[in-house]
């Protein structure tokens, strides 16, 4: 049985429907279970049951600093190796970003999954088309961001699910693989065309006071933010990669649209 966990966030519900939609017996774990969902808080590492998983997709654990995502993978690998699961399929980030902020938990969990004794597949992810999309601030009838003319080889979220469900569908065959996850380059003044509207630029430093006065954030984001900026914008995140494609059973998602289809659902309705 293969199990996913963070159901409740998109990337795992994504990839549980794409297990299922294949016929392929799944389970999702959660720290927050609802019907059909196993308990799997990581933040309670005594609490932490796997027995009759043979493959677990471990989803990065994120939204919170370093130590305490690296913490909890650990203990997800470790009731993983104590409960006799077979494979862990980890969802890391592209090896294009490892000057990002929170590229630190990625690798770290990565070192941890090929010290576990337990075979393993490594996704490296690039960055969502949806969130590129979303992070595109709307100014009238324009959009801003300190994109710049940067481009992202961004990826549809959908896409990456359905890598991870073939990937855990058929473990033996990924063994001790890393794939590199990137789609097709994209711009901040592209999506705007797409949009119909016009882009503006805006510089880091106007971006990380906008950040900063963002109600919500988390103390963590916005350094997070600000690096994924200032790494689309001077050109560190545009790689591009055959991985993606090899792995999936049909014709990727257009990044672009996806991400049009973001920044216009984040518009704002009339006042």
């Amino acid at each position: 049985m293969i199990l996913v966990t963070g159901v409740n966030g998109n990337l795992g519900s994504l990839t549980l429907a794409a297990l299922r939609a294949r016929g392929v017996e799944a389970i999702g774990g959660s720290r927050t279970p609802g019907e059909g969902v196993r308990l799997l808080d990581f933040d309670q590492p005594s609490g932490i049951g796997l027995t009759g998983v043979s493959t677990l997709v471990l989803v990065s654990a994120g939204y919170a600093e370093d130590d305490q995502v690296i913490r909890r993978h650990a203990a997800a690998l470790d009731a993983a190796a104590r409960d006799g699961v077979r494979h862990v399929v980890y969802t890391s980030l592209t090896g294009a970003g490892d000057h990002l902020g929170f590229a630190l938990a990625h690798r770290a969990t990565e070192r941890l999954v090929k010290e576990s004794g337990l075979r393993w597949t490594i996704l490296r992810n690039g960055l969502y088309a949806e969130l590129f999309g979303a992070l595109l601030m709307w100014n009238g009838d324009a959009v801003e961001s300190a994109f710049g003319e940067g481009a992202l080889s961004a990826v549809a979220r959908e896409d990456l699910a359905d890598v991870a469900a073939i990937v855990a569908g058929d473990p033996e065959r990924h063994g001790e693989r890393v794939y590199d996850l990137v789609g097709a380059p994209i711009t901040a003044p592209a999506v705007a065309d797409g949009l119909g509207v016009a882009h503006r630029t805006i510089g880091l430093g106007e971006y990380r006071r906008r950040l900063l006065d963002a109600p919500g954030l988390l103390p963590f984001q916005p350094p997070m933010l600000s690096s994924i900026a200032t790494s689309i914008r001077h050109g560190f995140l545009d790689n591009t990669g055959t991985d993606l494609q090899a792995l999936l059973d049909r014709p990727s998602r257009d990044p672009l649209a996806v991400a049009v289809a973001a920044a216009g659902a984040a518009r704002p309705g009339p006042s």
